[in-house]
């Protein structure tokens, strides 16, 4: 059987104030912060992790913490908005109140609401005709009903997508779908697709995607690695982030895509009911403990009370 990549696994961002955008994306988008740990490549930042009950891969949005980082804006070869799933038009008219009263403007499209985050990160929510299981997580505001589902896919600019399709089609079996693009493994899709950039470069920054990453069963990810290189994509070596097993590369638009496996997961060393409450460090990182304790910006509380099933 062929290998097929199951859909996103996570995307990761950055912002400059981590309180502020763990009040956005628990306090109004209601999405559980699952884990709350350091970048590996720069431990003396946070890297947070919000996803539905379980930090499941599909709904994991993830955010580099650079204290007072400025803005940056999206340009040619980066990602500039992330789509969530959610179950109706209905859903769309509670999600566009809940943004208004909190003072987060919005704009109604076609089955879709699109707005930004407090440092401008695109985002969109849009109503799919799927068979995904919904990845929801719980908020007391928010009925489930109405709650995001995980991703429906992310939007780049390029300025040139047909550099991207032989690569995107032969190499990570990306399919042609409108003007875009899908990706279906045996239990998740999204869709990933390219708009006109803006006449401005790109600048990285508070507000932007780093990097989209694809799952991939644990079995698969070496073989991944093979036909990324084969295909002329430069793939870093594999490297081991403890939750996940991830390799780099830039797609040739320009977008830094990763593909992280479908575990270990974020259990393995905390329980599910209390995922995202302490900081948590891999076991490579512990002695770093004492240090970045005393640098971490400290967060607000996100679940004081925890909902029973």
């Amino acid at each position: 059987m062929a290998m097929r990549l199951d859909g996103i696994h996570h995307v990761t961002c950055i912002t400059g104030d981590a309180p502020r955008n763990v009040d956005f994306y628990t306090g109004v988008l209601g999405l559980r912060l699952v884990k709350k740990t350091v970048n590996q490549d720069d431990p003396t930042v946070y890297h947070l992790f919000y996803a539905d009950e379980e930090g499941n891969p599909g709904s994991d949005l993830t955010f580099f913490e650079y204290p007072g980082a400025r803005r940056g804006r999206a340009g040619d070869g980066m990602v500039h908005r992330i789509s969530f799933r959610v179950d109706s038009e209905e859903s769309l008219d509670f999600w566009a109140d809940r943004l208004a009263a909190n003072d987060v403007g919005s704009e109604p499209g076609e089955g879709a609401l699109r707005f930004d985050d407090p440092e401008g990160l695109g985002l969109e929510l849009a109503v799919e005709d799927t068979s995904d299981a919904p990845l929801t997580a719980r908020h007391p505001e928010i009925p489930q009903e109405h709650a995001l589902q995980g991703f429906a896919g992310v939007r780049a600019f390029s300025a040139d997508p047909d550099a991207s399709s032989a690569f995107l089609r032969e190499a990570l079996g990306f399919e042609r779908d409108g003007e875009g693009y899908e990706i279906r493994g045996d239990n998740r899709g999204s869709f990933y697709a390219y708009d006109t950039p803006p006449e401005d470069r790109g600048v990285p920054g508070a507000g932007t995607v780093h990097h989209v990453a694809w799952a991939s069963t644990m079995d698969d990810h070496a073989a991944w690695r093979e036909r990324v290189a084969a295909a002329g994509g430069q793939p870093t070596p594999i490297i081991d982030r403890f939750w996940f097993r991830s390799i780099y590369f830039r797609e040739p638009s320009g977008v830094l895509f990763e593909i992280a496996t479908l575990g270990p997961g974020f259990t393995t060393d905390e329980p599910l009911e209390h995922l995202g409450e302490t900081l948590v460090l891999p076991p490579a990182f512990e002695h770093l403990r004492p240090q970045v304790e005393r640098i971490l910006t400290p967060l607000p509380e996100t679940r004081p009370v925890r909902t029973p099933s």
